[in-house]
């Protein structure tokens, strides 16, 4: 048998499948991103349930 179309196959198909991955620069390990206080008087507080009183 001649295994060479299958061989040129999947080579192709890895290549493409590595071009592929959408990392254009060297591979990197991202930054812990940091964590910053809510600022106060940002959020407004939740409406309180009154209609039973």
């Amino acid at each position: 048998m001649n295994y060479r179309p299958a061989l040129f196959c999947a080579i192709a198909l890895s290549a493409l499948l590595l071009a592929a991955c959408g990392q254009k620069g060297p591979l990197y390990l991202p930054e812990e991103a940091e964590t910053t206080p809510p600022a106060e008087g940002g959020t407004e507080p939740a409406a309180e349930d009154t209609q039973g009183e």
